[in-house]
């Protein structure tokens, strides 16, 4: 998670749902009346657009049959077979769901640190289901965890929860927690010392540990590695400086162990030599990304590397800076990252669309795709950030992310045209995942 810059010189037929403060336990057989799971019989959607991601054409009216889990046919007008259902959806726009690439289940708005310390891991994934369902039903299909912040695997049993149609929530690639080094990144290193108060983030300090700890990971359900590449980032003298923490060569025998085991690295990174470091060992994304050489967009633009800038996290600290110095540090360096974006977008870095969610409530992050805009990207450029690149990191290309015969049926409609407006992407009407109802007007 990008923290915030110093100044320096159970039973088949039951699901848990968490409701407000309190916990209700609600028979499997009522889900229907929050859900309409996938039906046997195919669901034609019906609204006055639909969106070709991958050209920015809009279809007036547009329609999708939809037959299972998956995508049928789309187009002006699709064949409506006996028996199908037809959810008209009025003056909407379909399109994909959304993808958030960086999202933290198990944090939520407060104290980081403390409700790390304070909270139990069961009662942190209770607060994870609840998280994945405001996702879901903002519109977020698929979601990449950028780590659990100290719960460990635990990621694993919410993902698997998902997939077996346990708990609602988006398609999840997780990672477990983070790795970094010792006196790094989320190593509690402002507590007292004597407390020995545990690290967020799993200990891996040179290249053998680097193998050893992805190993016990994989063994332990992730689907990718998450390192912490930068650790204390800081102002001196009115300029940025981020500390590396791994090697190009480190980075590499990360990338290495990963590749052989079929998955992918993303990292923390919010500046150089870091960044560099992590484009030349082939990562798969630069999370953050506030600051990148000409040499690393060159690297990045070349080897297809994404960043994923996370400007709501750095405006949310802005906006609830505990001091009145600590908001014009914030400030500083949402300026000072949105030209750093100016610049990348020149240079051509491909980007994926990820937010930081947890430190700011679970369901509004599509603030993300907003600031995109407003800091230079048009928003079918920033569409196509989110839910085609973001396929594409999240390893489900051809699968989700477009809405195209043979695709998942992953599908949202939203009021208005995003091409004219993205901040319509907050006014999500319905959601549909693998086929299934999971919001409607």
């Amino acid at each position: 998670m990008l923290k915030p810059l110093p100044f320096r010189a159970s039973h088949p037929s039951i699901t848990l749902l968490s409701l407000g403060l309190g916990l209700t336990f609600v028979p499997a057989t009522l889900l229907a009346q929050e859900s309409t799971r996938v039906q046997s019989s195919p669901i034609v959607l019906h609204a006055a657009r639909l969106l070709e991601v991958e050209t920015g054409k809009v279809l007036t009216p547009g329609e999708v049959l939809v037959d299972g889990e998956h995508i049928r046919a789309v187009g002006s007008s699709v064949d409506h077979p006996v028996g199908a259902r037809i959810i008209d959806l009025g003056d909407t726009t379909l399109m994909p769901g959304m993808i958030d690439a960086h999202v933290h289940l198990f944090l939520h708005p407060g104290a980081e640190d403390l409700q790390t310390v304070e909270e139990s891991v069961p009662w942190r994934v209770i607060l994870a289901e609840k998280a994945a369902k405001a996702d879901l039903l903002a519109g977020f299909t698929a979601e990449r965890d950028m780590g659990t912040e100290g719960a460990g695997s635990a990621d694993t049993a919410v993902r698997n929860a998902i997939d077996k149609g346990l708990i609602p929530g988006p398609r999840m690639r997780i990672s477990g927690n983070a790795i970094s080094v010792l006196g790094g990144h989320e190593d509690a290193i402002h507590f007292n010392p004597a407390e020995h108060i545990s690290s967020n983030a799993d200990y891996a300090n040179n290249a053998a540990e680097l193998v050893t700890t992805i190993r016990r990971q994989l063994k332990e359900g992730a689907d990718f590695i998450k390192i912490y590449e930068t650790g204390e980032d800081s102002l001196q003298h009115g300029d940025f400086h981020s500390n590396y923490q791994y090697t190009q060569a480190e980075l590499e025998a990360a990338v290495a162990e990963t590749a052989r085991m079929g998955t992918r690295v993303g990292v923390h990174c919010e500046g150089e030599p870091g960044a560099l470091y992590a484009a030349k060992a082939g990562v798969a994304s630069i999370d953050h990304a506030d600051q990148l050489s000409e040499e690393t967009m060159r690297l990045m633009k070349e080897k297809q590397i994404y960043a994923v800038p996370t400007f709501a996290i750095q405006e949310y600290f802005a906006a609830h800076a505990a001091s009145e110095e600590g908001a014009r540090r914030e400030h500083w360096l949402l300026s000072y990252h949105a030209e750093q974006f100016k610049k990348q977008l020149a240079a051509g870095v491909p980007f994926a669309v990820g937010s930081d969610v947890g430190p700011f409530p679970h369901g509004t992050q599509v603030r993300e795709l907003e600031l995109m805009v407003e800091y230079g990207m048009k928003p079918l450029a920033v569409l196509q950030a989110d839910m085609m690149n973001g396929a594409k990191l999240l390893d489900w290309e051809n699968q989700i992310g477009q809405l195209k015969p043979g695709y998942l049926a992953d599908v949202i409609a939203v009021d208005g045209n995003p091409l004219d407006d993205i901040k319509v992407m907050e006014k999500v009407r319905f959601v549909m995942k693998g086929g299934e109802v999971v919001r409607q007007p």
